[in-house]
């Protein structure tokens, strides 16, 4: 279900595997059950989350009283979140700004609209890695619901082996995942800055040469010439 990245006094880091749910499944225990029983810990309490098919980096606090203060630095938009996906269908643009509020649609699906109310915004960068593939950097500076998916599927990229956004029709029929994963995460806590980055373990596509040869110029996200955000 899981890998330990990092155990804390106050937090807890794993790279969750992409098709684990937060939620019991019949037999199968939930993320957060899981992680409380391996590690011998009265409780932990999610902080942000991640959607079911997706892989990556996860924080847990150890105590109330931290998890309130990192959910604070979610809320504030304080911490610095990297997500990596691949998709087989071109953008609209290669790089920029995705932005604008996002309503429920049907099955299950959200859909962006053009008014700016209370937008979910993602910024990003994208490099051809051959065979009809896409490597994307997102930087989301808002938590929204299918936020990332629905800012790809908008800018014509669906998320490669979505399975609300994505089409079987393009050129990789038979993903064997959904390929988007939550790679770096940067917070504060009492003083002190955490960075944390995580590659992807799963996925033939993550592994093969092409898009560990693109992927070099995006393994510092950080430090990438973002522009300045103009929802601030």
């Amino acid at each position: 279900m899981y890998d330990l990245v990092a155990d804390h006094n106050d937090f807890i880091i794993i790279d969750k595997s992409p098709g684990v749910g937060f939620h019991r499944e019949q037999n199968s225990p939930g993320l957060t059950a899981s992680v409380v029983s391996r590690l011998s810990i009265k409780r932990l309490y999610p902080v942000h989350r991640l959607d079911k098919m997706t892989s990556g980096l996860l924080l847990f606090a150890k105590s109330r009283d931290i998890a309130r203060q990192l959910a604070g630095e979610f809320y504030s938009q304080s911490v610095e979140k990297y997500y990596i996906a691949l998709s087989d269908r071109r953008p609209r643009k290669k790089q920029g700004l995705v932005a604008g509020d996002m309503d429920r649609a049907r099955r299950g699906m959200w859909k962006l609209l053009p008014s700016m109310a209370n937008p979910a915004v993602t910024q990003f960068f994208s490099c051809s890695i051959g065979n009809n593939l896409r490597l994307f950097v997102l930087k989301p500076h808002t938590g929204k619901t299918h936020q990332l998916r629905v800012a790809l599927k908008s800018i014509g990229s669906p998320v490669l082996g979505d399975p609300l956004y994505y089409s079987t029709s393009g050129s990789v029929d038979e993903a064997d995942r959904c390929y988007l994963h939550s790679y770096a995460l940067i917070f504060t806590l009492h003083d002190e800055t955490f960075q944390f980055i995580c590659r992807p373990r799963y996925g033939r596509l993550f592994r093969n040469e092409s898009f560990r040869k693109a992927f070099r110029q995006y393994e510092k996200p950080w430090a990438l010439p973002w522009p300045r955000m103009p929802f601030r």
